[in-house]
């Protein structure tokens, strides 16, 4: 998340909240156009329909969900953090399980899980990590369960590779993390939440290539990967900008069904201008023509206004129609994050939904008509 939707984050926390009225006066949120993105000027209507490709065998099937966010929160764009993050309500799990979602994104702070880098994981937080994924797993969906490192690229400020820690340092979290949950074939391992401003994409890769070797090294072949790419993960700028060289990533497990192109439509506008569908059609076309690949929205959202719910809504509309290679959404956020933050999820106190979700999100979850 760019660190302007990052300074917002921290405004359900009682924190910037003057940044978080200003942004709100904007026609839909989240997101800016990036450097690689121009808002149109008219709403994509090119499908919706049914895509003509099967899914890619041993793919993913299609997935509906959001981000319970907690333990990310205070990580800051440069990949520092301080604090001990929130523990989100498990509650949530239920509530939003029972109306069909089968996915749930768990982000959390590198320098919470192992305090020094290249360190071993820190037993105390990772009970409360861990208490937070098994009642995820445990909803009455059975749901695939993202584990999200959202730091960036990057350690206190150094990318990784690129002047930041090292390869080995970086693969260390991940050989523990997948020893630890090899026997279960619903985790996903997201290696890494919004790469941005890299030196280098190939050294990126590189350094992806040798995460998906740890994980498999430590005996976690079930479980699918999340390789994400440049430009704050950019669903627009994959095909042209990290894709090529993300393609060329091989599995030690056999194949490449598993590994999963990771994207956020979150950088270009969901407004009442755009709803990315354009985007995600350009992307859609890049996975067909490169071995009919998969890519999941791992954050997109908006804010509470009508024009994110009309725009929304046609988004994800798009992303199930073409789950073959869309495989599937996660909405940013529900979590620890209170109900007045702008990009709010979070159920209200009397159990019932923000309007986002309600017109946007549930008429296209897995299973909704």
């Amino acid at each position: 998340m760019p660190q302007h939707l990052v300074m917002l984050r921290h405004s359900a926390i009682g924190i910037l909240a003057i940044a978080s009225v200003a942004l709100a006066q904007q026609p839909c949120l989240p997101g800016s156009a990036s450097t690689t993105s121009s808002p149109t000027s008219t709403t994509s209507t090119s499908t919706t329909t049914t895509s003509s490709s099967p899914i890619p065998s041993g793919g993913l099937p299609f997935l509906g969900g959001v981000n319970i966010a907690g333990y990310d929160f205070t990580v800051k764009t440069d990949g520092s953090f301080t604090g001990r993050g929130v523990d989100p309500p498990v509650s949530q799990f239920s509530h939003f399980a029972s109306q069909g979602v089968n996915i749930f994104r768990i982000p959390f702070a590198w320098q919470l899980m192992t305090p020094t880098v290249g360190g071993t994981i820190d037993s105390s937080f990772f009970s409360r990590y861990d208490n937070t994924v098994q009642a995820a797993l445990n909803a009455v969906t059975k749901p695939y369960v993202i584990l999200d490192l959202h730091n960036y690229a990057r350690w206190n400020g150094g990318i990784i590779s690129q002047g930041g820690p090292t390869d080995a340092q970086f693969t260390s979290l991940w050989s523990q993390l997948a020893t630890k949950y090899k026997s279960n074939p619903k985790i996903i391992f997201g290696i890494m939440n919004e790469p941005h401003d890299l030196n280098s994409v190939s050294t990126w890769a590189t350094s992806v290539q040798a995460a998906v070797n740890a994980i498999r090294a430590a005996g976690a072949t079930s479980q699918y990967i999340l390789i994400p790419g440049s430009s704050w993960s950019s669903a627009q700028a994959l095909p042209t900008e990290a894709g090529p060289a993300l393609a060329q990533i091989t599995d030690p497990a056999g194949g490449t069904s598993k590994l999963i192109f990771d994207g956020e439509a979150e950088k270009h506008r969901v407004s009442k201008e755009n709803s990315n569908v354009d985007v995600l059609a350009t992307l859609v076309a890049w996975l067909k023509a490169n071995g009919n690949r998969q890519a999941i929205l791992s954050e997109t959202g908006g804010g509470n206004t009508q024009s994110c719910y009309t725009n929304l809504k046609a988004e994800l509309a798009y992303v199930k129609a073409n789950s073959a290679n869309l495989a599937g959404f996660s909405v940013w956020s529900a979590g620890s994050f209170d109900t007045t933050y702008i990009l709010t999820l979070t159920p209200n106190a009397d159990g019932t939904d923000q309007p986002l979700w309600i017109q946007a999100v549930k008429p296209n979850l897995p299973g909704a008509q």
